[in-house]
């Protein structure tokens, strides 16, 4: 019995250890078996949530792309409005430069309208004393003629017989019922001007003087109505005009002889102007006999 026992000893031993080494393998089976469920639970959970992370996250992200979106089509609103501002601003601009341009250009029309205006109020009274002022002009265009007439009969009597007819002709048209008020007073006017500048003038012209019964050809000279004189050819006979006696005054062969003919050469054109020495007054030693004569020119 020692010895069975002896012998089965260490067999027993080495089942038992197996034995326990399964019942531990059991175990951790079981309680592997048993965490497995937990495990896929826990698995299953992971994989929601990561799930869920993702899902959020494409939401997210897709918010985001949204709000760039909405930013971008916000931002190009913006664009668009302040492009329209701008092109409102200048139209804006525009159209007050117009105004202004509108505003001057009306200030000047309502200047220029007011004096049409005054003009036409002008004409308007012209028109109502027209016929009293052509009353009027041809007594005084008359008048105007006598004076002038009279005029030259005191004058120096050069072109006499020119200036008078010139004078005749024109009282001849005031009668005449082809000329207007205002053309009768025009050639009057014409000859107060023909007139008037022969007071400025230096002229020569060639004519005839009547010296005690003599014809004598020559060149009478005047210098505007200061002084009339005559000269022969031959500068043999020089006369002067005297203003105050009203005849012709002759001037002694030594005297002023040269100078006239100095003088009628410069009125010819023939020698430059220069200073002219003449007997103005009569000269002192002029011919005591004076003589009347007649210009025929």
């Amino acid at each position: 019995m020692n010895d069975r026992h002896c012998r089965i000893g260490p067999y027993y031993g080495k089942r038992h250890k197996r034995t326990a080494m399964e019942s531990n393998v059991k175990e951790q089976h079981k309680k592997i078996t048993g965490l497995l469920p937990l495990l896929a639970l826990l698995l299953v959970a992971g994989l929601q949530t990561k799930v869920v992370y993702g899902a959020e996250l494409d939401t997210v992200i897709k918010a985001g792309a949204d709000k760039t979106a909405a930013a971008q089509a916000s931002q190009r609103r913006i664009d668009s409005t302040v492009a329209q501002s701008d092109k409102l601003l200048r139209q804006f601009q525009l159209v007050n430069k117009q105004i202004e341009g509108l505003q001057v250009y009306n200030a000047q029309l309502t200047r220029q309208i007011d004096s049409q205006r005054q003009t036409m109020a002008d004409i308007a009274e012209s028109v109502e004393n027209a016929a009293l002022i052509e009353r009027q002009i041809i007594p005084l265009s008359l008048n105007m003629l006598d004076a002038l007439e009279q005029f030259i009969r005191l004058d120096l009597p050069f072109k006499l017989e020119e200036r008078q007819t010139s004078v005749e002709q024109v009282r001849e048209n005031m009668d005449s019922a082809h000329f207007s008020a205002a053309e009768k007073s025009r050639q009057v006017l014409e000859l107060y001007a023909i007139e008037s500048e022969y007071s400025a003038t230096l002229e020569q012209f060639d004519g005839v003087l009547t010296i005690a019964g003599q014809r004598r050809q020559g060149a009478f000279l005047r210098i505007g109505r200061i002084a009339l004189l005559f000269q022969t050819a031959d500068q043999s006979l020089t006369e002067v005009w005297s203003k105050t006696d009203k005849q012709w005054q002759t001037v002694a062969a030594g005297d002023y002889r040269r100078a006239v003919a100095d003088a009628i050469r410069m009125a010819k054109k023939q020698a430059p102007l220069d200073m002219i020495k003449l007997p103005l007054p009569a000269p002192v030693n002029a011919t005591a006999s004076q003589r009347k004569a007649e210009v025929a020119s």
